[in-house]
């Protein structure tokens, strides 16, 4: 019985022992960098994001604008296409309201071009993808005469913009 006590002490006291050799990390390193974003790339990757949120916010407001007019001067061409004028403000506005249409796809392509080379915001890509093909499906739509199908398709545009603006916040 005596060999049993001196045994569990022995143990007793070698047990703490054991647990503090092994203090060493056994993880390798390679290289310096941290596995955690620095606090300068963190406020970068953030100003970006801010950034990039801007722009989608901008095109917003601009398209919606655009189409809270388009629906009277598309009403009145319809109007004049329909009866036969042919007036020189009516192609004046066809082809500002064409030249508009186009300028709204350049802005959507510079857009997703932004987007794309920026790797802060790719995650956020995949939302934006489609949007300047769906401006240039607008201007052929406009530059048909079909001005409301092109404002509805411009819609849609605008409906995916804001789903990007939902999934950056």
């Amino acid at each position: 019985m005596n060999r049993i006590v001196i045994l569990a002490i022995a143990c007793l006291l070698l047990l703490p022992a054991t647990a503090w050799s092994q203090t060493r990390s056994r993880t390798t390193r390679r290289g310096t960098q941290s596995s955690k974003p620095s606090k300068a790339s963190a406020s970068q990757a953030a100003e970006v994001k801010t950034e990039g949120a801007t722009r989608v916010a901008t095109q917003i407001k601009n398209l919606t604008t655009f189409l809270y007019l388009l629906g009277g001067v598309a009403r009145d061409i319809d109007a004049q296409d329909r009866s036969g004028q042919s007036s020189p403000t009516r192609e004046k506005n066809k082809a500002k309201l064409k030249s508009t249409f186009e300028d709204f796809r350049v802005g959507l392509d510079n857009l997703e071009i932004y987007f794309r080379n920026a790797p802060e915001l790719q995650p956020y890509y995949v939302k934006l993808v489609g949007s300047a093909a769906g401006a240039a499906t607008a201007e052929d739509q406009a530059s048909a005469g079909h001005a409301d199908q092109a404002g509805h398709t411009l819609l849609t545009v605008v409906n995916r913009l804001a789903d990007l603006l939902v999934a950056m916040r």
